[in-house]
Protein backbone atom coordinates (compact mmCIF):
# COMPACT_ATOMS: atom_id res chain seq x y z
CA UNK A 1 0.00 0.00 0.00
CA UNK A 2 1.30 3.47 -0.98
CA UNK A 3 1.90 4.83 2.21
CA UNK A 4 2.55 8.41 0.28
CA UNK A 5 -0.36 8.80 -1.65
CA UNK A 6 -0.04 11.57 -5.00
CA UNK A 7 -3.05 13.74 -5.66
CA UNK A 8 -4.86 12.71 -8.67
CA UNK A 9 -4.49 13.94 -11.86
CA UNK A 10 -7.96 15.34 -12.18
CA UNK A 11 -10.68 16.48 -10.26
CA UNK A 12 -14.11 14.72 -10.91
CA UNK A 13 -16.43 16.58 -9.31
CA UNK A 14 -19.76 17.65 -10.53
CA UNK A 15 -22.30 20.63 -9.63
CA UNK A 16 -22.30 23.75 -7.76
CA UNK A 17 -21.24 24.27 -4.42
CA UNK A 18 -23.88 25.64 -2.14
CA UNK A 19 -23.69 28.80 -0.24
CA UNK A 20 -26.78 30.85 1.11
CA UNK A 21 -27.70 32.88 -1.33
CA UNK A 22 -26.55 31.00 -3.95
CA UNK A 23 -30.37 29.61 -4.36
CA UNK A 24 -33.27 31.20 -6.29
CA UNK A 25 -36.52 32.07 -5.21
CA UNK A 26 -38.83 30.71 -7.83
CA UNK A 27 -37.94 26.94 -8.38
CA UNK A 28 -40.79 25.03 -9.52
CA UNK A 29 -38.97 21.66 -8.34
CA UNK A 30 -36.27 20.31 -5.59
CA UNK A 31 -35.04 17.03 -5.62
CA UNK A 32 -33.04 15.89 -2.83
CA UNK A 33 -29.91 13.67 -3.68
CA UNK A 34 -28.47 13.61 -7.19
CA UNK A 35 -27.99 9.97 -7.92
CA UNK A 36 -29.20 9.12 -11.38
CA UNK A 37 -32.87 8.61 -10.26
CA UNK A 38 -33.54 12.57 -9.14
CA UNK A 39 -31.04 13.59 -11.96
CA UNK A 40 -33.22 11.72 -14.77
CA UNK A 41 -36.32 13.49 -13.11
CA UNK A 42 -34.68 16.67 -13.13
CA UNK A 43 -33.36 16.64 -16.49
CA UNK A 44 -36.71 15.62 -18.00
CA UNK A 45 -39.02 18.04 -16.20
CA UNK A 46 -35.96 20.76 -17.15
CA UNK A 47 -36.68 19.72 -20.91
CA UNK A 48 -40.34 20.50 -20.10
CA UNK A 49 -39.58 23.71 -19.23
CA UNK A 50 -39.43 23.67 -15.10
CA UNK A 51 -36.81 25.29 -13.06
CA UNK A 52 -35.34 22.62 -11.04
CA UNK A 53 -32.81 23.24 -8.01
CA UNK A 54 -31.26 19.58 -6.98
CA UNK A 55 -29.75 19.30 -3.55
CA UNK A 56 -26.59 16.80 -2.69
CA UNK A 57 -24.97 16.55 0.51
CA UNK A 58 -21.67 15.08 -0.92
CA UNK A 59 -19.11 16.72 -2.53
CA UNK A 60 -20.09 15.69 -5.61
CA UNK A 61 -22.91 14.84 -7.81
CA UNK A 62 -24.26 11.80 -9.52
CA UNK A 63 -24.87 9.23 -6.80
CA UNK A 64 -23.01 6.05 -7.17
CA UNK A 65 -22.56 7.24 -10.86
CA UNK A 66 -19.70 9.43 -9.31
CA UNK A 67 -16.34 8.33 -9.67
CA UNK A 68 -14.02 8.07 -6.11
CA UNK A 69 -10.39 9.29 -6.73
CA UNK A 70 -7.26 8.67 -4.44
CA UNK A 71 -3.22 8.57 -4.56
CA UNK A 72 -3.61 9.80 -8.52
CA UNK A 73 -5.81 6.72 -9.16
CA UNK A 74 -9.76 6.82 -10.19
CA UNK A 75 -12.81 4.55 -9.57
CA UNK A 76 -16.46 4.29 -10.13
CA UNK A 77 -18.09 3.84 -7.27
CA UNK A 78 -21.37 1.86 -8.65
CA UNK A 79 -21.34 2.14 -12.51
CA UNK A 80 -19.07 -1.24 -12.88
CA UNK A 81 -21.15 -1.74 -16.50
CA UNK A 82 -24.74 -1.30 -17.78
CA UNK A 83 -26.55 -3.35 -20.02
CA UNK A 84 -28.17 -2.03 -23.50
CA UNK A 85 -26.91 1.35 -23.67
CA UNK A 86 -23.92 0.30 -26.64
CA UNK A 87 -27.34 -0.39 -28.35
CA UNK A 88 -28.20 3.03 -29.76
CA UNK A 89 -32.43 2.28 -30.29
CA UNK A 90 -32.84 0.60 -26.58
CA UNK A 91 -35.00 2.50 -24.27
CA UNK A 92 -31.91 3.15 -21.73
CA UNK A 93 -29.75 4.65 -24.36
CA UNK A 94 -32.62 6.94 -25.31
CA UNK A 95 -33.58 7.85 -21.92
CA UNK A 96 -29.55 8.86 -21.49
CA UNK A 97 -29.64 10.46 -24.56
CA UNK A 98 -31.96 13.04 -23.94
CA UNK A 99 -31.15 13.82 -20.72
CA UNK A 100 -27.44 14.11 -21.71
CA UNK A 101 -28.30 15.90 -25.15
CA UNK A 102 -26.64 13.20 -26.23
CA UNK A 103 -23.29 14.39 -24.08
CA UNK A 104 -22.78 10.71 -22.98
CA UNK A 105 -20.70 8.07 -25.12
CA UNK A 106 -20.30 4.33 -24.47
CA UNK A 107 -17.68 1.98 -24.84
CA UNK A 108 -18.64 -1.58 -25.52
CA UNK A 109 -16.73 -3.94 -23.18
CA UNK A 110 -15.22 -7.04 -24.13
CA UNK A 111 -16.95 -9.93 -25.84
CA UNK A 112 -17.03 -12.00 -22.65
CA UNK A 113 -18.25 -9.26 -20.07
CA UNK A 114 -18.79 -11.49 -17.36
CA UNK A 115 -16.57 -14.86 -15.76
CA UNK A 116 -18.61 -16.71 -13.29
CA UNK A 117 -16.14 -19.04 -11.95
CA UNK A 118 -17.44 -21.63 -9.32
CA UNK A 119 -15.05 -23.60 -7.16
CA UNK A 120 -12.26 -22.72 -10.09
CA UNK A 121 -14.64 -23.54 -13.00
CA UNK A 122 -14.95 -20.67 -15.53
CA UNK A 123 -18.65 -20.25 -17.19
CA UNK A 124 -18.31 -17.14 -20.00
CA UNK A 125 -21.23 -14.91 -20.59
CA UNK A 126 -20.53 -14.04 -24.01
CA UNK A 127 -22.46 -10.79 -26.00
CA UNK A 128 -25.78 -11.50 -28.15
CA UNK A 129 -28.37 -14.60 -26.98
CA UNK A 130 -27.54 -16.77 -29.29
CA UNK A 131 -23.36 -16.87 -27.83
CA UNK A 132 -24.88 -16.95 -24.58
CA UNK A 133 -27.39 -20.03 -25.30
CA UNK A 134 -24.88 -21.85 -27.45
CA UNK A 135 -21.98 -21.72 -24.67
CA UNK A 136 -24.63 -22.90 -21.80
CA UNK A 137 -25.57 -26.03 -24.16
CA UNK A 138 -21.66 -26.85 -24.89
CA UNK A 139 -21.71 -26.99 -21.04
CA UNK A 140 -24.50 -28.71 -20.14
CA UNK A 141 -25.77 -30.84 -22.86
CA UNK A 142 -27.71 -32.28 -21.01
CA UNK A 143 -30.13 -29.48 -19.98
CA UNK A 144 -30.26 -28.11 -23.62
CA UNK A 145 -34.65 -28.44 -22.70
CA UNK A 146 -34.28 -26.38 -20.07
CA UNK A 147 -31.93 -23.80 -21.12
CA UNK A 148 -34.36 -23.20 -24.34
CA UNK A 149 -37.46 -23.10 -21.42
CA UNK A 150 -35.32 -20.58 -19.36
CA UNK A 151 -34.63 -17.95 -21.93
CA UNK A 152 -38.48 -18.33 -23.19
CA UNK A 153 -39.11 -17.19 -19.81
CA UNK A 154 -36.16 -14.02 -19.97
CA UNK A 155 -38.00 -13.41 -23.20
CA UNK A 156 -41.43 -13.63 -22.11
CA UNK A 157 -41.04 -11.30 -19.00
CA UNK A 158 -39.21 -8.78 -20.52
CA UNK A 159 -41.92 -8.44 -23.10
CA UNK A 160 -44.20 -7.46 -20.12
CA UNK A 161 -42.65 -6.21 -17.45
CA UNK A 162 -43.26 -2.52 -19.04
CA UNK A 163 -47.15 -3.40 -17.79
CA UNK A 164 -46.17 -4.08 -14.79
CA UNK A 165 -44.42 -1.21 -13.93
CA UNK A 166 -47.04 1.73 -15.50
CA UNK A 167 -48.65 1.77 -12.59
CA UNK A 168 -45.57 3.74 -11.05
CA UNK A 169 -46.71 6.56 -13.76
CA UNK A 170 -50.24 6.39 -12.73
CA UNK A 171 -51.65 8.44 -10.05
CA UNK A 172 -51.78 6.50 -6.69
CA UNK A 173 -55.57 6.01 -6.16
CA UNK A 174 -55.65 4.61 -10.25
CA UNK A 175 -52.24 2.21 -9.18
CA UNK A 176 -54.45 0.83 -6.55
CA UNK A 177 -57.01 -0.46 -8.60
CA UNK A 178 -54.56 -1.34 -11.02
CA UNK A 179 -51.80 -3.54 -8.65
CA UNK A 180 -54.50 -6.45 -8.66
CA UNK A 181 -54.28 -7.27 -12.26
CA UNK A 182 -50.75 -6.94 -12.73
CA UNK A 183 -50.57 -11.12 -11.54
CA UNK A 184 -53.12 -11.62 -14.57
CA UNK A 185 -50.41 -9.92 -16.56
CA UNK A 186 -47.36 -11.90 -16.23
CA UNK A 187 -46.75 -15.62 -15.85
CA UNK A 188 -46.86 -17.12 -12.57
CA UNK A 189 -43.09 -17.38 -12.04
CA UNK A 190 -42.86 -13.73 -11.76
CA UNK A 191 -44.35 -13.39 -8.44
CA UNK A 192 -41.72 -16.71 -7.29
CA UNK A 193 -37.92 -16.61 -6.30
CA UNK A 194 -35.39 -17.51 -8.63
CA UNK A 195 -34.68 -20.84 -6.97
CA UNK A 196 -38.24 -22.32 -7.67
CA UNK A 197 -38.31 -21.05 -11.32
CA UNK A 198 -35.36 -22.85 -11.79
CA UNK A 199 -35.33 -25.73 -9.65
CA UNK A 200 -38.87 -26.82 -11.87
CA UNK A 201 -36.44 -26.49 -14.87
CA UNK A 202 -33.71 -28.25 -13.92
CA UNK A 203 -32.77 -30.01 -10.96
CA UNK A 204 -28.74 -29.68 -11.82
CA UNK A 205 -27.24 -27.36 -9.14
CA UNK A 206 -24.23 -26.29 -11.25
CA UNK A 207 -26.50 -25.05 -14.19
CA UNK A 208 -28.76 -23.01 -11.58
CA UNK A 209 -25.15 -21.54 -9.81
CA UNK A 210 -24.19 -20.15 -13.39
CA UNK A 211 -27.67 -18.68 -14.50
CA UNK A 212 -27.97 -16.98 -11.09
CA UNK A 213 -23.77 -16.57 -11.33
CA UNK A 214 -25.14 -12.40 -11.63
CA UNK A 215 -26.76 -11.95 -8.14
CA UNK A 216 -24.72 -9.60 -6.62
CA UNK A 217 -25.99 -7.72 -9.45
CA UNK A 218 -29.81 -7.30 -7.21
CA UNK A 219 -28.27 -8.39 -3.76
CA UNK A 220 -30.01 -11.53 -3.13
CA UNK A 221 -29.15 -15.54 -3.68
CA UNK A 222 -31.55 -17.63 -5.89
CA UNK A 223 -33.75 -18.53 -2.68
CA UNK A 224 -34.31 -15.16 -1.39
CA UNK A 225 -34.64 -12.80 -4.76
CA UNK A 226 -37.53 -12.38 -7.19
CA UNK A 227 -37.57 -14.52 -10.15
CA UNK A 228 -38.81 -11.04 -11.83
CA UNK A 229 -35.91 -9.33 -10.38
CA UNK A 230 -33.32 -11.67 -11.51
CA UNK A 231 -34.94 -12.08 -15.24
CA UNK A 232 -34.59 -8.46 -15.74
CA UNK A 233 -30.89 -8.58 -15.10
CA UNK A 234 -30.22 -11.17 -16.91
CA UNK A 235 -32.26 -9.75 -20.10
CA UNK A 236 -30.37 -6.41 -19.55
CA UNK A 237 -27.00 -7.95 -20.46
CA UNK A 238 -27.96 -10.45 -22.76
CA UNK A 239 -26.38 -8.22 -25.80
CA UNK A 240 -23.18 -7.25 -23.56
CA UNK A 241 -22.62 -4.43 -21.71
CA UNK A 242 -20.99 -0.53 -21.85
CA UNK A 243 -18.94 1.50 -20.16
CA UNK A 244 -19.35 5.29 -20.40
CA UNK A 245 -16.29 7.09 -21.79
CA UNK A 246 -13.81 9.01 -19.25
CA UNK A 247 -15.46 7.56 -16.51
CA UNK A 248 -18.34 7.46 -14.27
CA UNK A 249 -18.49 11.11 -13.31
CA UNK A 250 -18.95 11.86 -17.28
CA UNK A 251 -22.83 10.58 -16.55
CA UNK A 252 -23.54 13.39 -14.12
CA UNK A 253 -21.38 15.86 -16.16
CA UNK A 254 -23.50 15.62 -19.05
CA UNK A 255 -26.91 15.79 -17.17
CA UNK A 256 -26.34 18.79 -15.04
CA UNK A 257 -26.35 21.51 -17.89
CA UNK A 258 -29.34 20.35 -19.03
CA UNK A 259 -30.87 21.19 -15.91
CA UNK A 260 -28.62 24.49 -15.81
CA UNK A 261 -30.29 25.32 -19.35
CA UNK A 262 -33.46 25.61 -18.32
CA UNK A 263 -32.44 27.93 -15.41
CA UNK A 264 -32.06 25.12 -12.60
CA UNK A 265 -29.02 24.04 -10.56
CA UNK A 266 -27.15 21.30 -8.90
CA UNK A 267 -25.65 22.11 -5.53
CA UNK A 268 -23.49 20.26 -3.53
CA UNK A 269 -22.41 20.32 0.05
CA UNK A 270 -26.36 21.04 0.31
CA UNK A 271 -27.50 18.44 2.89
CA UNK A 272 -31.12 18.41 3.42
CA UNK A 273 -32.22 18.41 7.40
CA UNK A 274 -35.95 18.04 6.68
CA UNK A 275 -39.03 18.78 4.09
CA UNK A 276 -41.36 20.74 4.87
CA UNK A 277 -45.10 20.25 5.31
CA UNK A 278 -47.74 22.47 5.68
CA UNK A 279 -51.45 21.48 5.41
CA UNK A 280 -50.33 17.95 4.59
CA UNK A 281 -48.36 19.36 1.79
CA UNK A 282 -44.70 19.88 0.96
CA UNK A 283 -43.88 23.08 0.47
CA UNK A 284 -39.90 23.34 0.60
CA UNK A 285 -36.88 21.84 2.46
CA UNK A 286 -35.08 22.97 5.17
CA UNK A 287 -31.32 22.62 4.90
CA UNK A 288 -28.78 21.23 7.51
CA UNK A 289 -27.63 24.94 7.94
CA UNK A 290 -31.14 26.46 8.63
CA UNK A 291 -31.84 27.74 5.04
CA UNK A 292 -34.81 26.92 3.38
CA UNK A 293 -35.81 26.51 -0.06
CA UNK A 294 -39.31 26.56 -1.49
CA UNK A 295 -41.22 25.00 -4.40
CA UNK A 296 -44.34 23.67 -5.17
CA UNK A 297 -43.18 19.95 -5.93
CA UNK A 298 -40.77 18.19 -3.88
CA UNK A 299 -38.94 15.14 -4.95
CA UNK A 300 -36.73 12.52 -3.15
CA UNK A 301 -34.10 10.62 -3.86
CA UNK A 302 -33.08 9.34 -1.30
CA UNK A 303 -35.02 5.98 -1.14
CA UNK A 304 -38.04 5.50 0.67
CA UNK A 305 -37.01 4.37 3.95
CA UNK A 306 -34.66 7.27 4.75
CA UNK A 307 -37.24 9.75 2.76
CA UNK A 308 -39.79 8.62 5.30
CA UNK A 309 -37.61 7.94 8.89
CA UNK A 310 -34.81 11.03 8.31
CA UNK A 311 -36.43 13.99 5.90
CA UNK A 312 -40.28 13.61 7.24
CA UNK A 313 -41.59 14.50 10.79
CA UNK A 314 -43.43 11.97 13.00
CA UNK A 315 -46.83 14.08 12.31
CA UNK A 316 -46.67 12.27 8.91
CA UNK A 317 -44.55 9.18 8.77
CA UNK A 318 -47.34 7.18 9.55
CA UNK A 319 -49.31 7.85 6.86
CA UNK A 320 -46.02 5.62 4.78
CA UNK A 321 -47.24 2.70 6.76
CA UNK A 322 -43.27 2.08 6.99
CA UNK A 323 -44.61 -0.40 9.81
CA UNK A 324 -46.59 -2.81 7.28
CA UNK A 325 -43.48 -2.74 4.37
CA UNK A 326 -42.61 -6.29 4.37
CA UNK A 327 -39.41 -6.11 2.89
CA UNK A 328 -36.17 -6.26 4.29
CA UNK A 329 -33.29 -3.53 4.06
CA UNK A 330 -30.93 -5.18 1.40
CA UNK A 331 -27.30 -6.30 1.75
CA UNK A 332 -24.57 -3.86 2.59
CA UNK A 333 -20.69 -4.44 0.82
CA UNK A 334 -17.70 -4.17 1.01
CA UNK A 335 -15.10 -2.85 -1.54
CA UNK A 336 -11.90 -2.97 -2.22
CA UNK A 337 -10.51 0.41 -4.45
CA UNK A 338 -6.61 -0.73 -6.04
CA UNK A 339 -4.40 1.21 -7.93
CA UNK A 340 -1.60 -0.77 -9.88
CA UNK A 341 1.66 0.16 -11.37
CA UNK A 342 1.70 -0.77 -15.23
CA UNK A 343 -0.93 -0.85 -18.12
CA UNK A 344 -3.46 -2.83 -19.05
CA UNK A 345 -1.10 -4.32 -22.17
CA UNK A 346 1.87 -5.10 -19.33
CA UNK A 347 -0.15 -5.92 -16.97
CA UNK A 348 -2.01 -8.38 -19.05
CA UNK A 349 -6.20 -7.56 -18.39
CA UNK A 350 -8.93 -7.29 -20.03
CA UNK A 351 -12.29 -5.69 -19.40
CA UNK A 352 -14.31 -9.12 -18.39
CA UNK A 353 -15.55 -8.83 -14.92
CA UNK A 354 -15.12 -11.50 -12.82
CA UNK A 355 -17.79 -13.13 -10.16
CA UNK A 356 -15.88 -15.67 -7.92
CA UNK A 357 -17.89 -18.01 -5.85
CA UNK A 358 -16.72 -21.08 -3.35
CA UNK A 359 -19.19 -23.09 -5.55
CA UNK A 360 -22.60 -23.29 -7.18
CA UNK A 361 -24.55 -23.75 -3.80
CA UNK A 362 -24.96 -19.73 -3.66
CA UNK A 363 -27.85 -19.94 -0.69
CA UNK A 364 -26.03 -22.14 1.62
CA UNK A 365 -22.71 -19.99 1.08
CA UNK A 366 -24.57 -16.73 2.06
CA UNK A 367 -26.12 -18.35 5.41
CA UNK A 368 -22.51 -19.42 6.11
CA UNK A 369 -20.82 -16.09 5.90
CA UNK A 370 -24.23 -14.55 7.67
CA UNK A 371 -23.33 -16.68 10.66
CA UNK A 372 -19.47 -16.20 10.16
CA UNK A 373 -18.26 -13.16 8.62
CA UNK A 374 -15.47 -15.22 8.60
CA UNK A 375 -15.95 -17.89 6.51
CA UNK A 376 -15.27 -17.89 2.69
CA UNK A 377 -17.10 -14.51 0.71
CA UNK A 378 -19.96 -15.82 -0.53
CA UNK A 379 -19.29 -13.81 -3.43
CA UNK A 380 -16.19 -11.55 -4.99
CA UNK A 381 -16.89 -9.72 -7.96
CA UNK A 382 -13.91 -8.42 -9.71
CA UNK A 383 -14.31 -5.03 -11.97
CA UNK A 384 -11.37 -3.81 -14.02
CA UNK A 385 -12.61 0.34 -15.01
CA UNK A 386 -9.21 1.19 -16.45
CA UNK A 387 -9.41 -1.33 -18.73
CA UNK A 388 -13.23 -0.24 -19.88
CA UNK A 389 -12.53 3.25 -20.44
CA UNK A 390 -10.74 3.94 -23.68
CA UNK A 391 -9.37 7.13 -22.71
CA UNK A 392 -7.74 5.88 -19.59
CA UNK A 393 -4.14 5.60 -20.76
CA UNK A 394 -4.51 9.32 -22.05
CA UNK A 395 -5.01 10.53 -17.83
CA UNK A 396 -3.42 8.02 -16.25
CA UNK A 397 -0.35 6.53 -18.05
CA UNK A 398 1.27 3.77 -16.40
CA UNK A 399 -2.08 2.98 -14.24
CA UNK A 400 -4.74 0.52 -13.78
CA UNK A 401 -7.21 -0.11 -11.22
CA UNK A 402 -9.20 -3.05 -9.81
CA UNK A 403 -12.52 -2.83 -7.95
CA UNK A 404 -12.89 -5.88 -5.44
CA UNK A 405 -16.79 -5.70 -4.54
CA UNK A 406 -18.15 -8.66 -1.71
CA UNK A 407 -21.28 -8.57 0.60
CA UNK A 408 -21.03 -6.73 3.95
CA UNK A 409 -22.73 -6.42 7.38
CA UNK A 410 -23.08 -3.14 9.47
CA UNK A 411 -22.99 -5.09 12.42
CA UNK A 412 -19.35 -6.15 11.38
CA UNK A 413 -18.77 -2.59 12.37
CA UNK A 414 -20.90 -1.99 15.37
CA UNK A 415 -18.48 -0.19 17.76
CA UNK A 416 -18.00 2.75 15.17
CA UNK A 417 -21.90 3.54 14.66
CA UNK A 418 -22.36 6.99 15.01
CA UNK A 419 -18.81 7.92 14.58
CA UNK A 420 -17.76 10.51 11.34
CA UNK A 421 -16.27 9.62 8.59
CA UNK A 422 -12.66 9.15 7.87
CA UNK A 423 -12.11 9.36 11.85
CA UNK A 424 -12.88 6.42 13.39
CA UNK A 425 -9.77 5.06 14.52
CA UNK A 426 -6.97 2.61 14.34
CA UNK A 427 -8.65 -0.56 15.07
CA UNK A 428 -11.69 0.31 12.18
CA UNK A 429 -7.94 0.63 9.85
CA UNK A 430 -6.68 -2.44 11.15
CA UNK A 431 -10.04 -4.19 10.52
CA UNK A 432 -10.11 -2.77 7.52
CA UNK A 433 -7.04 -3.67 6.41
CA UNK A 434 -7.56 -7.19 7.60
CA UNK A 435 -10.73 -7.43 5.26
CA UNK A 436 -8.93 -5.60 2.43
CA UNK A 437 -6.03 -7.97 2.39
CA UNK A 438 -9.00 -11.19 2.14
CA UNK A 439 -9.92 -9.93 -0.61
CA UNK A 440 -7.10 -8.55 -2.54
CA UNK A 441 -5.76 -11.92 -2.18
CA UNK A 442 -8.82 -13.55 -3.76
CA UNK A 443 -8.26 -11.50 -6.80
CA UNK A 444 -4.27 -12.35 -6.75
CA UNK A 445 -5.80 -16.00 -6.79
CA UNK A 446 -7.20 -14.92 -10.42
CA UNK A 447 -4.87 -12.52 -11.44
CA UNK A 448 -1.51 -13.55 -9.94
CA UNK A 449 0.58 -10.91 -11.94
CA UNK A 450 -0.87 -8.29 -9.75
CA UNK A 451 0.78 -8.89 -7.06
CA UNK A 452 3.81 -6.77 -7.18
CA UNK A 453 2.40 -4.43 -9.10
CA UNK A 454 -0.07 -2.87 -6.25
CA UNK A 455 0.77 0.47 -5.33
CA UNK A 456 -2.21 1.42 -3.35
CA UNK A 457 -5.28 -0.07 -1.86
CA UNK A 458 -8.43 1.36 -0.03
CA UNK A 459 -11.57 -0.28 1.46
CA UNK A 460 -15.13 1.09 1.24
CA UNK A 461 -17.45 -0.30 4.54
CA UNK A 462 -21.01 -0.06 5.28
CA UNK A 463 -20.29 2.74 7.27
CA UNK A 464 -18.70 5.18 4.59
CA UNK A 465 -22.64 4.27 2.39
CA UNK A 466 -24.18 5.15 5.77
CA UNK A 467 -22.70 8.35 5.88
CA UNK A 468 -22.88 9.20 2.41
CA UNK A 469 -25.96 7.62 1.04
CA UNK A 470 -28.00 8.19 4.44
CA UNK A 471 -28.96 4.29 4.12
CA UNK A 472 -30.17 2.84 7.69
CA UNK A 473 -28.08 0.02 7.50
CA UNK A 474 -25.38 1.01 4.51
CA UNK A 475 -27.66 -1.42 2.30
CA UNK A 476 -26.54 -0.76 -1.45
CA UNK A 477 -29.94 -1.37 -3.19
CA UNK A 478 -32.54 0.01 -1.08
CA UNK A 479 -34.99 -2.70 -0.08
CA UNK A 480 -34.61 -6.43 -0.72
CA UNK A 481 -35.58 -7.60 -4.45
CA UNK A 482 -37.70 -10.41 -2.71
CA UNK A 483 -41.01 -11.67 -4.43
CA UNK A 484 -42.99 -9.24 -1.38
CA UNK A 485 -41.05 -5.94 -2.29
CA UNK A 486 -43.25 -6.19 -5.88
CA UNK A 487 -46.36 -6.18 -3.98
CA UNK A 488 -45.73 -3.29 -1.89
CA UNK A 489 -48.46 -0.28 -2.63
CA UNK A 490 -46.10 2.15 -0.33
CA UNK A 491 -43.22 2.42 -3.15
CA UNK A 492 -44.92 4.53 -5.77
CA UNK A 493 -43.65 8.00 -7.31
CA UNK A 494 -46.69 9.31 -5.70
CA UNK A 495 -46.85 9.67 -2.06
CA UNK A 496 -49.64 10.24 0.43
CA UNK A 497 -48.35 13.90 0.81
CA UNK A 498 -49.59 16.08 -1.74
CA UNK A 499 -46.21 17.50 -3.71
CA UNK A 500 -44.43 14.95 -2.19
CA UNK A 501 -42.54 12.51 -5.08
CA UNK A 502 -40.56 9.48 -4.40
CA UNK A 503 -37.88 8.28 -7.96
CA UNK A 504 -35.00 6.63 -8.17
CA UNK A 505 -34.50 3.05 -7.31
CA UNK A 506 -36.96 1.72 -4.93
CA UNK A 507 -39.80 3.15 -7.31
CA UNK A 508 -38.49 0.61 -9.80
CA UNK A 509 -35.59 -1.73 -9.15
CA UNK A 510 -32.03 -1.78 -8.23
CA UNK A 511 -29.21 -0.51 -10.31
CA UNK A 512 -28.52 2.12 -13.14
CA UNK A 513 -31.00 1.18 -15.43
CA UNK A 514 -33.42 0.56 -12.45
CA UNK A 515 -32.92 3.67 -10.82
CA UNK A 516 -33.11 5.35 -14.56
CA UNK A 517 -36.47 4.34 -14.89
CA UNK A 518 -37.27 5.18 -11.60
CA UNK A 519 -36.63 8.74 -12.66
CA UNK A 520 -38.65 8.38 -15.47
CA UNK A 521 -41.59 7.20 -13.77
CA UNK A 522 -41.80 10.06 -11.31
CA UNK A 523 -41.32 12.79 -13.99
CA UNK A 524 -44.74 11.80 -15.95
CA UNK A 525 -46.45 11.15 -12.79
CA UNK A 526 -45.26 14.72 -11.86
CA UNK A 527 -46.60 15.86 -15.27
CA UNK A 528 -49.68 15.10 -14.56
CA UNK A 529 -52.27 14.74 -16.97
CA UNK A 530 -49.34 15.41 -19.19
CA UNK A 531 -47.32 12.69 -18.02
CA UNK A 532 -47.49 11.86 -21.33
CA UNK A 533 -45.04 14.56 -22.67
CA UNK A 534 -42.32 12.90 -20.73
CA UNK A 535 -42.71 9.77 -22.89
CA UNK A 536 -42.46 12.09 -25.99
CA UNK A 537 -39.20 12.95 -25.26
CA UNK A 538 -38.01 9.61 -25.34
CA UNK A 539 -39.42 8.87 -28.87
CA UNK A 540 -37.82 11.70 -30.78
Amino acid sequence: MNAHPQPAKRTVRTGRRYRTGRAANDYDVVVVGSGIGGLCTAALLSKLGRKVCVLEQHYTAGGYTHSYENAGYEWDVGVHYIGEVHKRKSILRRIFDVISDRGIRWQAMDECYDRIILDNEAFDFRAGRENFVADLKARFPEDTAAIDAYMALLLQLSRKVPFFFAAQALPRWFARLYRPLRKFMLPACAFQTTQEVLSGLTDNQQLIGVLTGQWGDYGLPPAESSFLMHAMVAKHYLAGAAYPVGGSWKIADAIVPVIRRAGGEVFTYAGVDKIIIEGKRAVGVRLQNGDEIRAPQIVSNVGFVPTVKQLLNKSVQSDFKLDTLAVPLSSAHLCVYAGFKGDAQSLNLDSTNLWVYPDANHDLNVHAHRQDMNADFPLVYISFPSTKDPQWSQLFPNKSTVEIVTIGSLKQFTPWLGSQWNKRGQDYDALKKEIAERLLEVLYKHRPQLREALDFYELSTPLSTQWFQWNDAGEIYGLDHTPKRFEQPQLHTETPVKGLYLTGADVVTAGVGGALMGGVMAAARMMGWRGYQVFGLLKR
